[in-house]
């Protein structure tokens, strides 16, 4: 298990880069006006929740680093080591857009729900987080499956999973 979180948290990682640079073309292109991790980390921080704050789009960034790793952690214990196909990845990242834009991310006032927010914004957050899903599905299916500093000796996830020689016909 330790071994899927540490890969997951790997590819949760590779995942939130590649969603990020969606969501800062879709920035440039003018169809947000503020990143969602700034905003998120805005109301975290102590003041008005709507009020700029320094260092609120470092620390964003953080955070949403964070968030991706533990999404990434999260679904590899899931799958414990079996290839997953890429759509089941973007499901898995439209579920964790659900869920926060339609969820929690409201419910405190951060932003309105995706089907009041501006519609750029949700168009753009959409699909960030099929390219996160679909991203991360296929940097998990192409990493070995012992990284550098897992614990040597124990059998891999794959092997765990293979059936032994005298039990293939």
């Amino acid at each position: 298990m330790i071994r899927d979180l540490k890969r997951g948290a790997a590819g949760g990682v590779v995942a939130t880069a590649c969603m990020s640079a969606l969501m800062i073309a879709g920035d440039r292109a003018g169809l947000m006006r503020d990143q969602p991790p700034k905003r998120i980390m805005r109301a975290f921080l102590p003041g008005h929740k709507r009020r700029p704050k320094p260092g609120e789009g470092m620390l964003g960034a953080i955070a949403h680093f964070a968030f991706g790793a533990a999404a990434g952690a999260l679904f590899a214990v899931v799958v414990d080591g079996r290839r997953a196909r890429p759509q089941l990845g973007a499901v898995y990242g439209m579920a964790i857009w659900a869920a926060s834009y339609q969820g929690w991310v409201p419910a405190m006032g951060i932003l309105p729900p995706a089907h009041r927010d501006r519609p750029g914004r949700q168009a753009v957050m959409a699909a960030a987080h099929v390219v996160y899903g679909t991203t991360l599905v296929m940097t998990l299916n192409g990493m070995p499956s012992e990284l550098p500093g897992t614990a040597a000796g124990g059998p891999s996830a794959r092997a765990r999973h293979r059936r032994p020689a005298y039990a293939r016909a």
